[in-house]
C-alpha cells in the first residue's frame, strides 16, 4: 500500500534530524562557506522534534503512527515546523537587537515555551516540567525568601525570553551536545543494529557463556552490556534484549522476578559501559571540560566491577537452584567473530580515535560510522548487504530516537539556565556545603537519595543534567574530585531505573516476565547492589577511576574489590560452593566488604584488605563445613 503524505512527511522530518547533525559534525557548512549559527541548528532540531512529537504521541501520551494523528495534532505539527523556520530566520536579529524587539521576542519565546512544554509532557510526562515550574517559581519570588536562598526576583517577561532565546538557556551547551555529539552516536547505533549487531552480540554471548552454569543469566548480563553501551537507554535495552533473554532465563529455571531483575539491572548498567556509554557521558565530558577519553577511562573499572557482580549473581543463583547450562548446539566463538568481525570495528576505531588521535567525540563517531557504512554496502552479519531502503530507515529510526533526547535536553537546559540566572545554584550549594562540613558521609547519603528521587520517571540524560547542576557542585566544593562527583550523581540518577517506587526498567522487565512489578524492583536492587556502593568507594578512592594513583594502585583496588564483590554476592544469594547458613551469609558479606573497601580510602585500608583476604581464603577452604550438606554439587565460577 502506498504510504500517505503525512507518513512520508513524518519520515522526512525524522531523517532530517540526524542529517543536520551529521552535516554539522562533519563541518560541511564551514567547508561550503555557509554561515550558520549553532543556535540556528539547535532551534531547527528542536522544531523538528516538536513537530514529530505531535504526530507520534497523542495528547494522552500514547504512541501512534503519524497517519493516525487527528487533524488538530497535524495542524500543531505544521505550526511547530513553521515556527522553527521563522525562529531560525529571525534568531540572529532578535538576539542582536533584543532591546528594540522586546515585544516580538516575548511573543516568539512564549509560543516556543508552550510548544516545548506540551511536547515534553507528551514525550516523558510531568516530572521534568514540574521541576522547571518549581525553579521558575523560585526565580519569580526569590526576594520573598530569607537566608542563603534569598535572591533578586526575575521579571516574568525576562524569564520567558531568557528561557527560549538566550544562549545560556535552551540553546545552551546541553542541547548542543545532544544534537552535535549524541545524535551521530544514535545513528551509529542504529546502523550497527541494521548491520546485524544485535544478533552478533547475542550469538557472541551464547558462544562465550552458554555452556557455563547459569548460562542463560550470563548471556542476559553480557548481551545487555554490549547492547546497552550502544543504545544508551535502559528501557529500550530491556524491551529489545529482554524479549530474548527473559524467556531464555525462565526456561532455564530462573524465577520470573529474578530473570526480569537480572535483565533490568544489566540493561541499566549498559549506560556506564565504555566506549559509548549513552548520551550522559558526553554531557559529563562537556560539563567538566575534559576530553571524552578521560570519561571513558574513569568509567572503566566501576563498569567492570558492576558486571562482575551481575555475572557472579547469575552464577551463584544458578548453583543454588541447580540450573543446568543451555542445551543444544552453540556457535563457536571463532565462527561468530569470523562472520561479524566488522561489528567490532567501530568500537576499535572509536577507541583509537579518542585515545590515540585525541579526536572530538563527534569526529570519532563519523569515522566509525563511515567505515561501518562502507562495509555494510557489501555485507552484514546476517548475510546480504544493506539496502538503500535500510539506510533510509536507519536515519528515520535515529531521528525518532533522538526526538526524546532533544526535547529532554532542551527543557533541562532551561532548568540549568534559570537555576543559574536566579541565584539558586549559589544558595543551594552554600546550604549543602554547610551540611557536608558537618559530615561528608551525610552529604553523600542525602545526595544519593536526592538523585534517586529526582530520577523517578526521568530518562538518564535528563536526570544527569539536573543533578550536574543541583547535586555535583556541593561535592566539588568539599574537595571531591570533579570526575568522581559527576560520576557519583550519574550512577545514582541511573539507579532510579531499578529503585522502588518508580523503577521504569524493572517494571518493563516485570511485564515481559509476567512477574509482580514491585517485587521485581526489589529483586533488581538485590541483584544490582554493587551500583549502590561503588560510587561511595570511588568518591573516597579515585584509584578506582584511575585518577590520582599509579597503575599498580588502581589494579590492586580493582582486584580486592572484585574478590570482595564475589564474597558479598555469595552472601546475598546464599551460595558459596555450598548452600550457606544465615550466619555464614553474614560472615561472607562482612569479609567481602572488608575486601571491597579500597586500600587507599581509609588509613587502615591495607590491614582491612589483608584481614578480608585471609577471611575469604578461610571461607573458601572451610565452605563445606560452614554450609549445609543438602546443597547440590556445583562447579567453581
Amino acid at each position: 500500500m502506498r504510504p500517505s503524505a503525512i507518513h512520508v512527511g513524518a519520515a522526512v522530518g525524522a531523517a532530517l534530524i540526524p542529517i543536520l547533525a551529521l552535516l554539522w559534525a562533519s563541518g560541511a557548512p564551514l567547508f561550503l562557506g555557509i554561515r550558520i549559527w549553532t543556535e540556528q541548528l539547535l532551534i531547527a532540531s528542536v522544531a523538528l522534534a516538536m513537530g514529530l512529537c505531535f504526530l507520534k504521541r497523542s495528547f494522552a501520551r500514547r504512541a501512534r503512527e503519524a497517519e493516525d494523528a487527528p487533524w488538530y495534532d497535524r495542524i500543531a505539527a505544521l505550526f511547530a515546523f513553521a515556527y522553527g523556520i521563522y525562529l531560525v530566520w529571525r534568531f540572529p536579529y532578535l538576539t542582536e537587537n533584543l532591546f528594540y524587539a522586546q515585544d516580538e521576542a516575548l511573543i516568539v519565546a512564549s509560543i516556543g515555551l508552550v510548544l516545548l512544554l506540551e511536547t515534553v509532557r507528551r514525550a516523558i510526562g510531568w516530572p521534568l516540567i514540574a521541576i522547571l515550574g518549581a525553579i521558575c517559581l523560585y526565580a519569580l519570588f526569590a526576594d520573598h525568601l530569607t537566608g542563603p536562598l534569598q535572591s533578586r526576583a526575575v521579571k516574568p517577561e525576562r524569564l520567558v525570553i531568557f528561557a527560549i532565546l538566550d544562549s545560556a538557556s535552551m540553546v545552551g551547551a546541553a542541547l548542543t551536545i545532544a544534537v552535535v555529539v549524541v545524535v551521530p552516536y544514535v545513528v551509529l547505533a542504529r546502523l550497527l543494529m541494521a548491520s546485524g549487531g544485535s544478533s552478533f552480540f547475542s550469538d557472541l554471548s551464547v558462544s562465550l557463556l552458554g555452556g557455563t552454569r547459569g548460562g542463560a543469566g550470563k548471556i542476559a548480563v553480557l548481551g545487555s552490556a554490549f547492547f546497552g553501551s550502544i543504545s544508551g537507554s535502559a528501557v529500550s535495552n530491556v524491551a529489545s534484549t529482554g524479549a530474548i533473554t527473559i524467556p531464555l532465563m525462565t526456561k532455564a529455571g530462573y524465577r520470573p522476578k529474578t530473570a526480569a531483575a537480572i535483565e533490568a539491572s544489566s540493561s541499566t548498567g549498559g549506560q556506564l559501559v565504555p566506549p559509548i556509554m549513552g548520551a550522559s557521558a558526553f554531557l559529563l565530558a562537556e560539563n567538566l571540560r575534559v576530553p571524552y577519553s578521560e570519561v571513558v577511562a574513569a568509567a572503566l573499572i566501576p563498569a567492570i566491577l558492576y558486571y562482575v557482580s551481575l555475572l557472579a549473581f547469575a552464577d551463584f543463583e544458578a548453583a543454588r537452584r541447580d540450573l543446568k547450562p543451555i542445551e543444544g548446539d552453540r556457535p563457536s566463538v571463532w565462527s561468530v567473530l569470523r562472520r561479524g568481525w566488522f561489528v567490532l570495528m567501530p568500537f576499535f576505531l572509536l577507541i583509537i580515535g579518542l585515545f590515540a588521535f585525541n579526536l572530538r567525540p563527534e569526529t570519532a563517531a563519523l569515522v566509525a560510522l563511515g567505515a561501518l557504512f562502507v562495509i555494510a554496502l557489501f555485507k552484514t552479519y546476517e548475510g546480504p548487504r544493506i539496502s538503500g531502503r535500510d539506510l533510509i530507515q536507519t536515519l528515520v529510526d535515529a531521528g525518532k530516537i533522538a526526538l526524546d533526547i532533544i526535547l529532554i535536553c532542551a527543557v533541562a537546559s532551561i532548568v540549568i539556565g534559570v537555576f543559574n540566572l536566579s541565584g539558586l545554584s549559589f544558595g543551594l550549594t552554600f546550604f549543602l556545603v554547610q551540611v557536608g562540613q558537618g559530615s561528608l558521609l551525610l552529604l553523600l547519603g542525602l545526595t544519593a537519595v536526592l538523585c534517586i528521587i529526582l530520577g523517578m520517571g526521568l530518562p538518564t540524560v535528563g536526570v544527569y543534567l539536573l543533578l550536574a547542576a543541583l547535586a555535583a557542585p556541593p561535592l566539588i566544593e568539599l574537595g571531591i574530585q570533579p570526575m568522581a562527583a559527576h560520576l557519583f550523581v550519574l550512577y545514582f540518577g541511573m539507579l532510579s531505573m531499578i529503585t522502588p517506587p518508580v523503577a521504569i526498567a524493572a517494571f518493563v522487565a516485570a511485564n515481559m516476565a509476567r512477574a509482580p512489578a514491585m517485587m521485581t524492583a526489589v529483586e533488581a536492587v538485590r541483584v544490582g547492589w554493587t551500583a549502590f556502593l561503588v560510587p561511595m568507594l570511588f568518591v573516597g578512592s579515585p584509584a578506582l577511576l584511575m585518577m590520582g594513583a599509579g597503575p599498580f594502585d588502581s589494579l590492586l583496588a580493582m582486584a580486592t574489590a572484585t574478590a570482595g564483590i564475589c564474597l558479598v554476592t555469595a552472601g546475598v544469594v546464599g551460595w558459596f560452593r555450598v548452600l550457606l547458613t544465615p550466619v555464614t551469609r553474614i560472615l561472607c558479606v562482612a569479609v567481602g566488604l572488608a575486601l571491597f573497601v579500597p586500600h587507599s580510602m581509609i588509613e587502615f585500608g591495607p590491614a582491612l584488605n589483608i584481614a578480608g583476604a585471609i577471611g575469604g581464603a578461610l571461607i573458601w577452604v572451610f565452605a563445606a563445613r560452614l554450609g549445609t550438606a543438602a546443597a547440590p554439587a556445583a562447579k567453581r565460577i
